[in-house]
């Protein structure tokens, strides 16, 4: 039981950080230089470098990551998956996550309200900050990871997200800036859920019931 408070703990509190540094980077993007000068470097590299095979890739990224696929679609069939693997409380977090996590994307794009590159090569919906197919992509690697917690889970998630952050710079959707606040963005509300949730969606052990019957 002190155990599964401390994980508790330790995924508030670290969601609650990088949802701070969320708002942090939203907060500079607002009231600082916009491009940023890393915005505007690594925009300025990507079109000096940008090969048309990359640019396919992305493309099909932009359509896999967004969309009624990235939004709809893999969501559900994720949550479906755990549900017959771990139970529908699992199912349920699942949910609750992806959920959470499109709606911070959606309050912080009309909070900052911020333009998207002029070279944009894909048709995209308002606001450019935070990245939503990041921040998803964020959000489902670190939901599959709490619930099977494997070295080949977390790489497989973190080279996912990283894939998808980079293909949205790729056809010039997001700025860099967008896409880190996507990825930390996705990554909290994860972990907020995570704390939330967690605990109530693992089935107890016998020895447990019994435990907290007999107080």
């Amino acid at each position: 039981m002190e155990d599964v408070l401390t994980r508790r703990r330790v995924q508030l509190g670290l969601g609650l950080g990088l949802l701070a540094l969320a708002l942090a980077i939203g907060a500079l993007v607002a009231w600082g230089p916009d491009p940023t000068a890393l915005d505007r470097w690594w925009n300025g590299l990507i079109a000096e470098t940008r090969a048309p095979w990359l640019v396919a890739v992305a493309h099909g990224l932009d359509r896999v990551g967004g969309g009624v696929i990235g939004v709809w679609i893999a969501p559900v069939l994720i949550a479906a998956a755990v549900t017959a693997l771990r139970g529908w409380r699992t199912g349920v977090f699942a949910i609750a996550a992806f959920a959470f996590s499109a709606g911070l994307v959606q309050i912080l794009k009309h909070l900052f309200a911020r333009a998207r590159p002029e070279d944009l090569m894909v048709t995209s919906d308002f606001g450019s900050f935070p990245s939503g197919h990041t921040a998803n992509a964020a959000t489902i690697a670190v939901v599959l990871w709490l619930l099977f917690p494997r070295v080949a889970v977390l790489v497989a998630g973190i080279a996912w997200t990283v894939l998808m952050g980079f293909s949205r710079t790729v056809v010039a959707a997001h700025w860099t800036t967008d896409t880190l606040a996507g990825a930390v963005l996705g990554v909290a509300a994860a972990l907020l859920c995570g704390a939330a949730l967690l605990a109530w969606s693992r089935p107890r052990a016998p020895g447990e019931r019994r435990a907290e019957g007999s107080g």
